[in-house]
């Protein structure tokens, strides 16, 4: 019997980066769920997304925002930049945090 075809955001899934910190040291790093998190959105499942790292959107948006800015220098841009960049920054340990307390690593 054949296997079925599978698609590239499969064979993706099947070849992520391991984290050298949760290898040396058995725990989640800030980071970990990034990978995930990022294939789910390319799969539409944005609340999967959500579930593996919870700052992705909003990382991602602060990217393309900042590739943005350096083209078209928005008179804001870079006070907006600053202020998701903590917006980013407090999620992420908000969320590693709550990983840490409830030992919910994925």
């Amino acid at each position: 019997m054949a296997q079925p075809h599978k698609s590239f955001l499969d064979w993706l899934g099947e070849h992520l980066f391991s984290c050298p910190f949760k290898t040396h040291f058995g725990i989640d790093c800030p980071g970990c769920g990034l990978q995930r998190s990022v294939l789910a959105l390319f799969r539409g499942d944005l609340i999967a997304s959500f579930k593996f790292y919870s700052a992705t959107i909003p990382l991602i948006f602060l990217v393309i925002f900042t590739i943005v800015h350096l083209k078209v220098d928005f008179k804001f841009g870079a006070q907006l930049i600053k202020i998701v960049f903590a917006g980013v920054a407090v999620i992420i340990l908000i969320n590693y945090i709550y990983k840490i307390y409830t030992h919910q690593f994925i």
